[in-house]
């Protein structure tokens, strides 16, 4: 289920880590609202900022080493579907035919479903592909996205709560430089955390609106190139069952997805 610890992201993930414990330390270290309540006995605050900041962390290695819904040469037993083609460059669907021709990635040979990719920095195809995310590094794809929505909501609350904590912990000064003296570490700090909550609150944003839609950054991005997708109009998505059910699914809903059948029920409807 998990990959190696030790693999080509262990510098990303191991940087990742110290920053995050650093930025806490410096929290706790400096004149904030957490150090005045921990001074006073006050430890329900304090503890409940660790606690977030320590579930933050094991949900982002969660995520960062979770099988993303790697294909397996063994699945090829389970589709009934004819062989096609290889990659994008070959029409999956001929539009005259009611029936899905699969193809085989040329890369790792396997047999791709509908909506999976091959990864180019993982080498490997993923079911439900939607991107590959180096800060991760690891796929996002069928297995882990909703874990990865989870991570990015708890990561935006503990970073709005630093930089809301850096804002409590500024001292007073008579002159500009010397409160720049004073403060400028935790002006760094509140920089960083409001430049990556930025950040998160954009990725977010993005990746629950395409959930809304059901569509994936793959798709949504290089439509022109997805071969189910090329005949269909600009504002047509075959996999768009409204927003609610679309939510629905996607959090409630089982892993795995017949996408095949989606799509051909909803151009049947059509």
């Amino acid at each position: 289920m998990f990959k190696n610890v030790f693999s080509s992201g262990f510098v990303v993930r191991t940087c990742h880590v110290i920053l995050t414990w650093i930025v806490t330390l410096i929290l706790f270290l400096h004149d904030t609202d957490l150090k005045k309540q921990q001074e006073s006995g006050h430890l329900l605050q304090p503890l409940f900022f660790v606690l977030l900041v320590l579930v933050s962390v094991l949900l982002y290695f969660s995520v960062s080493l979770m099988d993303p819904g790697f294909i397996h040469s063994s699945d090829d037993s389970n589709l009934q579907f004819v062989l096609g083609g290889n990659d994008e460059q070959e029409n999956m669907i001929p539009p005259p035919v009611k029936s899905l021709r699969q193809r085989r990635c040329r890369r790792c040979l396997v047999q791709q479903p509908m909506r999976s990719k091959h990864c180019h920095t993982c080498q490997r195809c993923v079911r439900r592909y939607d991107h590959h995310c180096p800060w991760i590094e690891n796929c996002i794809g069928e297995r882990n996205h909703r874990w990865f929505i989870l991570y990015l909501l708890l990561q935006l609350l503990v970073l709005t709560w630093g930089c809301w904590l850096c804002w409590t912990g500024l001292s007073v000064a008579p002159s500009w430089r010397p409160w720049l003296s004073s403060n400028g570490v935790l002006l760094a700090v509140a920089a960083l955390l409001a430049l990556l909550a930025v950040v998160v609150l954009m990725l977010l944003g993005s990746h629950l609106y395409l959930i809304s839609v059901n569509t994936t950054t793959w798709e949504f991005m290089s439509r022109h190139r997805v071969s189910y997708l090329k005949h269909c109009g600009p504002d047509q998505n075959p996999f768009d069952r409204g927003a609610a059910r679309n939510l629905r699914g996607f959090f409630c809903g089982a892993d795995a997805v017949a996408w095949e059948t989606l799509y051909f029920r909803e151009a049947n409807d059509v």
